[in-house]
C-alpha cells in the first residue's frame, strides 16, 4: 500500500509537470527570448531547460494559482546569473580582444530611436518592470510574484517606472 502511494503520489506530480511544461513553456521561452542579450540565442534552449529543472525539483513550492508568474520568476533569476556569468566571460574576452564601436544587432529591434532612447535612459529595473507588463502581458499581480514583492509594491513600482518613461520620452522628442 505504501508503495502503491508513492506511485500515485509520484504520478500526480509528474502529470502536474507535464502539464506546467506543456501550458507555459512557450510563454517562458518568450520572456527569455525578449530579455536574451547579451546571450546568444544558442543559450535559450538551456536556459528553459535550467527553468524547467527547478520547477520539476520545486513543484510542490508552486502557488496553483500563480504558476506563471512563479516560472516566470524562476526564469529571470536564471537568466540573471546567465547574465553575470556572461558578464566574467566578457570581462575577461575583453582584455583580450579590443572592442568594437559598431552597435549591436540588438540596438536595431526597437525601430523607433526615441523610444529606444527612452528605454535605455531608465534603471534596469524600471525597464524589467515596464517590459513585464507590456511585453509578456503580466498584471500587477503576476508582476508581484514574479518579483516576489507584494501586489502593492508592484502596483508602485510599475506606475512610476511608468512616469518616468513617458517623462524620458517626452524629453526626448522635444529634442
Amino acid at each position: 500500500m505504501v508503495n502503491g502511494q508513492e506511485k500515485v503520489m509520484g504520478s500526480s506530480r509528474d502529470d502536474r509537470f507535464r502539464r506546467l511544461v506543456h501550458d507555459h513553456t512557450p510563454a517562458v521561452g518568450n520572456y527569455l527570448r525578449r530579455r536574451l542579450h547579451p546571450l546568444t540565442s544558442a543559450d535559450l534552449d538551456d536556459l528553459v531547460e535550467e527553468t524547467m529543472l527547478v520547477v520539476w525539483r520545486r513543484i510542490d513550492d508552486i502557488p496553483a494559482d500563480a504558476e506563471l508568474p512563479w516560472m516566470i520568476g524562476v526564469a529571470r533569476n536564471i537568466l540573471r546569473n546567465a547574465r553575470r556569468n556572461q558578464g566574467r566571460r566578457s570581462t575577461f574576452e575583453s582584455s583580450l580582444v579590443p572592442k568594437a564601436d559598431d552597435a549591436s544587432a540588438e540596438d536595431h529591434v526597437i525601430a523607433d530611436s526615441s523610444v529606444r532612447e527612452a528605454l535605455l535612459a531608465l534603471s534596469d529595473d524600471d525597464r524589467e518592470i515596464l517590459m513585464m507588463n507590456a511585453w509578456d502581458g503580466l498584471s500587477t499581480e503576476a508582476i508581484g510574484v514574479a518579483l516576489v514583492i507584494t501586489t502593492n509594491a508592484a502596483a508602485v513600482r510599475l506606475s512610476r517606472a511608468q512616469a518616468r518613461f513617458r517623462e524620458t520620452f517626452a524629453s526626448a522628442e522635444v529634442h
